[in-house]
């Protein structure tokens, strides 16, 4: 596994408070990136989503891999986000990397539930926080990234392209409207940012080992592996240290741009890069639902991991 070099490189990671965001702060700082790493949840308050994680906590982790800083922003907000673009231009006059990873909506989505029965309200905050945001970074933000080629966008999703058509409407409209949209974002952003040399590429973790799929779950990191018994295909999951070097790898490649417009998964690219979650596992979620959860196979995660 080549160890990506970033040095000289300055990243921006918008929804980095907890997740594959926070992951993806530490291990571009861990490379070598300069970090800007922002959220709304500050342990000067917590945000909608009432989590206990702070952006701060973030901050600290990214200074003890590598540089950076973790600022406290509302990307539905413009001009918060104007003021930050602001700051990373005056600052270093530069950002090479991108990351969009706000979303939060999952407090607001009910899995299984038709449009017409949904929670209206809460389904167009979905929309706000997961698309709106997305979309008003990369405004602010892409007339600085296109100063230099080799630029990149990475816009976060969830499942891959494939998956999503076949298999993933039961997570209702919704959802699978934020997510779709993403992906279709990064296809346009795509278009556009190539006559500059830079690209956009979508990455979707797999069964993510986030701070709240643990709580959901009833278990920590460090014994995760207790939830098998009542989801035994949770084997397949992942740490967000996974997608957060999947990242990094991505960003140190200097032909990145052949993904761009393309959907494409913390598994896959392990699989191109030689990177490893922390467990010295390549896990490779996306195959192994279809593979073996989703015909109803037992689970066994051998061949996947």
């Amino acid at each position: 596994m080549t160890t990506p070099d970033l040095h000289g490189k300055v990243a921006l990671v918008a929804g980095a408070t907890r997740g594959a965001g926070r992951a993806i702060a530490v291990e571009l700082a861990r490379a070598g990136a300069f970090v800007y790493a922002t959220g709304r949840s500050s342990r000067a308050g917590r945000s909608e989503i009432d989590r206990p994680e702070t952006i701060e906590e973030t901050g600290e982790l990214v200074a003890a891999a590598g540089a950076g800083v973790a600022l406290r922003v509302d990307h539905l907000e413009p001009d918060q986000v104007k003021a930050l673009v602001e700051r990373i231009d005056a600052e270093h006059g530069r950002l090479d990397v991108l990351v969009n990873d706000i979303f939060g909506g999952d407090r607001y989505a009910q899995f299984g539930t038709t449009l017409w029965e949904h929670d209206l309200d809460g389904g167009l905050r979905m929309l706000r926080m997961g698309i709106d945001t997305h979309a008003i970074t990369s405004h602010v933000a892409l007339p600085l990234l296109i100063r230099r080629p080799g630029g990149l966008v990475v816009e976060m999703t969830d499942g891959t392209a494939e998956y999503n058509v076949r298999y993933r409407h039961e997570t209702g409209f919704w959802y699978d409207l934020v997510k779709a949209a993403v992906q279709r974002m990064t296809t346009a952003q795509a278009y556009e940012l190539a006559p500059h040399g830079c690209a956009a590429v979508a990455l979707t973790p797999g069964w993510l080992r986030s701070e709240n799929m643990l709580d959901a779950f009833g278990v920590t990191e460090e014994s995760w592996r207790d939830a098998l018994d009542r989801v035994p295909h949770f084997a397949i999951s992942e740490t967000p240290t996974f997608v957060g070097r999947a990242v990094a790898a991505l960003a140190a490649d200097p032909e990145a741009a052949e993904f761009t417009g393309r959907v494409v998964s913390s598994g896959q690219l392990a699989q191109r890069y030689g990177f490893t979650d922390v467990d010295g596992s390549r896990p490779d979620c996306w195959r192994y639902l279809v593979e073996v959860q989703d015909p109803g196979l037992p689970a066994n995660t051998d061949g996947y991991r």
